[in-house]
């Protein structure tokens, strides 16, 4: 069982990921801007909970695994996922729709599909948009 300051290490783990000055390790990951963006990976996230919460390895690995694991099987399942202060993940039917194909301008059906999205609480908004850059925020 964690202990206080345990969970409150957990909680500050994304906000240190974000200010230690990491690059993204993922080779060419970009926004939609195509400026490089910091990137936290599963494996970074066990390390942070091996060093701040005080798992070992093997089980902070395990444990990244599992809750990514557990959200999958509710999303299968058919269910919402809402995580408190986080967002919620939901499922969306998008209907078959007209598309085109870029290169010839033929008219192709995109068929119907199940998507999940994610909506941020506004908790969490809140806490992105205290953090931003005053140079970062100008410039949106």
């Amino acid at each position: 069982m964690m202990n206080q300051d345990s969970v409150k290490s957990a909680h500050d783990l994304v906000d240190q990921s974000a200010t230690d000055g990491r690059q993204s390790t993922a080779a060419g990951a970009r926004s939609a801007r195509g400026a490089d963006v910091p990137t936290l990976t599963k494996a970074e996230l066990a390390e942070l909970l091996f060093e701040q919460v005080g798992l070992n390895k093997r089980e902070s690995k395990d444990m990244v695994e599992a809750f990514f694991d557990v959200i999958c099987e509710a999303l299968e399942q058919g269910d919402s996922v809402k995580l408190s202060g986080f967002g919620n993940f939901q499922l969306r039917d998008k209907r078959q729709r007209p598309g085109r194909n870029p290169k010839t301008g033929a008219v192709i059906p995109i068929t119907a599909r199940r998507v999940v999205t994610f909506r941020a609480s506004q908790k969490l908004k809140t806490l992105v948009e205290e953090r931003a850059l005053p140079d970062t925020a100008a410039a949106v």
